[in-house]
C-alpha cells in the first residue's frame, strides 16, 4: 500500500486543568474528524499526562490520531523548564501497545520504559511549528505571549508537505 497524507483537523485551544492545549486531530483515512467520544474519552485522560508544574506558561499540544483500524492515540507536548518540551502519551485499542481491549475510547497511557516513541509520521507535522511558535511568542520577545502562542497554530489541511502555518 502506497503512503498517504491524512487531513489534519486543527481546533481551537480549550483549558484542562489549569494548562492552556493547542489541538491537533487526525481521523483515520476517509473520515471526517474524530468521533466525539474518543475526543472525549483522551481529553479526559489529559491531566495525568501533563508534567509537574513549574515556572514556564502551562501550554500543550496534542495530536489525537485515530487509526485505520481499531486504534487511537493521544500525544501530549508540554512546555517545561522554559524551553524542554515533555511528552507523554496514550492509546485506546491497540492490544499490540498493551491496551486491554478494542474500545477506541479507552486510553491507556503508554510506558515510556517499553516504548519511548513521540509519534509516528502523520502525527510528527506539528512539531516543528510548534517549536518555532514557542520561540517566536514566548522566548525571543522580551515579555512572553502566551495568548500570540496559543494563537499560533498550524491550519487544517494535511498532516505532511503543504500543511501551512
Amino acid at each position: 500500500m502506497a503512503f498517504h497524507e491524512k487531513n489534519l483537523i486543527v481546533l481551537p485551544p480549550v483549558e484542562i486543568a489549569g494548562r492552556h492545549v493547542k489541538r491537533y486531530h487526525v481521523p483515520a483515512l476517509g473520515s471526517a474528524g474524530i468521533e466525539p467520544e474518543v475526543e472525549k474519552a483522551a481529553y479526559a485522560v489529559l491531566p495525568e499526562l501533563f508534567p509537574e508544574p513549574d515556572d514556564t506558561p502551562p501550554a500543550s499540544f496534542v495530536v489525537l490520531h485515530r487509526g485505520g483500524d481499531t486504534g487511537a492515540y493521544l500525544n501530549v507536548y508540554s512546555w517545561t523548564w522554559d524551553n524542554v518540551l515533555h511528552f507523554a502519551g496514550a492509546a485506546a485499542g491497540q492490544p499490540a501497545l498493551d491496551c486491554p481491549d478494542l474500545d477506541p475510547a479507552h486510553f491507556v497511557r503508554s510506558d515510556p520504559s517499553v516504548r519511548n516513541w513521540i509519534g509516528c509520521v502523520w502525527e510528527l507535522g506539528p512539531l516543528g511549528h510548534e517549536r518555532d511558535a514557542w520561540v517566536r511568542h514566548m522566548l525571543a520577545p522580551d515579555t512572553p505571549d502566551l495568548p500570540g502562542y496559543l494563537g499560533d497554530a498550524l491550519t487544517t489541511g494535511t498532516t505532511g508537505p503543504g500543511a501551512s502555518a
